[in-house]
């Protein structure tokens, strides 16, 4: 079995170097994404390959293992949902170093898991920065699913949202605001919560801040 995964990840390493864009792969690194291996492959050309194979637990988890950045995109396209549990789910998370990634792994797995809409809250709440990107970035394809939060996950959901749009992390930030937008557009009263929550933020006497606050509600005034 061992052998045999052993040759498969062979393989799958040889059709990308087929594809490989040294161009892209630099420009990538330029842009501070160091994995051991990036062949530079465009998303749909790495689905591509991903689909000659079937779903297999084994097969995904030795895949996200190796430091190459095609394997790891193409783990989350390979993973089965019903055998990655919220154990295994930390353990990607903990080890992902770049958006990009964390991008590919919750459009392909994360917002297909059967306990998305339990553990998202945790993840946004959670200090470490790759587990709030992805709960912000679930959150997202969650409401866009049309998933309708409760009073309570409401509030909470908007506080969470106000501290990360406020926090230092650029690509969380961007994720939040994202979540808030899908929020909004899912009825007139949502909107006018998530325009009043920004409120003291377009008031801030941060430049900055006011600034990313103002654009986020002119999109959702749109």
């Amino acid at each position: 079995m061992a052998d045999n995964l052993h040759e498969t990840i062979k393989e799958i390493k040889a059709k990308c170097r087929l594809y490989m864009n040294g161009v892209v792969s630099q420009s990538m690194r330029e842009k501070g994404l160091e994995y051991k291996l990036n062949f530079g492959i465009e998303y749909p050309r790495i689905k591509e390959i991903a689909s000659a194979y079937n779903p297999d637990h084994d097969l995904a988890q030795a895949l996200w293992k190796e430091n190459v950045r095609e394997c790891k995109i193409m783990a989350g396209l390979l993973q089965p949902v019903e055998t990655f549990y919220p154990e295994i789910a930390e353990i990607w998370m903990e080890d992902m170093r770049y958006p990009e990634l964390a991008e590919y792994t919750v459009m392909n797995l994360f917002q297909r898991l059967p306990y998305a809409s339990e553990v998202v809250f945790c993840w946004i709440a959670d200090e470490r920065e790759m587990f709030q990107l992805c709960g912000f970035l679930l959150m997202t394809r969650l409401l866009m699913r049309g998933m309708v939060l409760s009073e309570q996950a409401e509030s909470e959901f908007l506080d969470q949202t106000l501290t990360a749009i406020e926090g230092d992390s650029l690509s969380v930030r961007k994720a939040a605001a994202g979540a808030l937008q899908k929020y909004a557009v899912q009825s007139r009263e949502n909107k006018k919560k998530a325009l009043k929550a920004l409120a003291p933020l377009s008031g801030s006497g941060k430049a900055e801040l006011a600034f990313f606050a103002d654009a986020i509600k002119n999109e959702i005034e749109c």
